[in-house]
């Protein structure tokens, strides 16, 4: 049984670009949207995955690591491409594909698997609560689908004499779902993505950093 982590974010703050230091061998990374990396590596990406391309990759997962960039598309297109369908049976789907999903990277995968679900925020205008931007309201008001991580990230940019600081919030003020075990992570650190997960590791004993049981790559192939 592997472990999920959520890392929510708006567009540009720094998500996507949290991969920079991983190597191909520790990370399998999902792109959904099937957009560049925005920085120079020499990561390779499935893109224009889909659900069953997703599944497919963790319920075979050979390496330590996967990355779903990002995962709030997999709502999105999934809502555009039914748009035409009248009634509430779509919401309904919605919500089964993405836990459906849930559930395999987290019943699938090896203990010592790490899957990233990087997703777009939302902020409640009334509360100011931020949550996970999800598709109706069934994964809203039935799922709490924060509830179901135990690591829940939140990047967030940080500007001082004009320059620019990207960091992951890791505890919550009251408003976020940000949340880690007690003694894992610094309340506030760099939007370093490795960096967290050599800490999950190492926290839980696991297997060596960046060290996976099979040494083979499990990824879906681009569409």
């Amino acid at each position: 049984m592997g472990m999920c982590v959520l890392v929510l974010g708006q567009s540009g703050s720094g998500k996507s670009t949290s991969l920079r230091n991983f190597s191909p061998d520790e990370v399998g990374v999902l792109n959904v949207a099937g957009k560049p990396l925005p920085f120079r590596n020499n990561l390779q990406a499935a893109n224009n995955v889909k659900y069953s391309d997703i599944e497919k990759a963790l319920s075979r997962a050979v390496k330590p690591a996967y990355v779903i960039d990002d995962a709030s598309y997999l709502l999105t297109f999934d809502s555009f491409n039914s748009a035409t369908e009248t009634g509430y049976a779509k919401y309904t789907r919605y919500a089964v594909n993405f836990y459906n999903l849930l559930r395999v990277a987290a019943t699938k995968t090896p203990d010592d698997c790490i899957v990233y679900f990087l997703m777009h925020e939302d902020t409640d205008s009334n509360t100011g609560q931020v949550k996970a931007k999800t598709v109706g309201k069934m994964i809203e008001s039935q799922l709490t689908l924060e509830g179901l991580f135990t690591i829940v990230l939140r990047t967030r940019v940080a500007e001082v004499d004009g320059t620019y600081s990207y960091q992951f919030e890791t505890q919550s003020n009251g408003l976020t779902p940000c949340k880690s075990p007690i003694g894992m992570l610094p309340p506030v650190m760099e939007n370093d993505l490795r960096a967290v997960d050599a800490a999950i590791r190492e926290y839980y004993g696991w297997t060596k950093e960046g060290e996976g049981k099979n040494g083979k790559d499990g990824m879906a192939r681009e569409n």
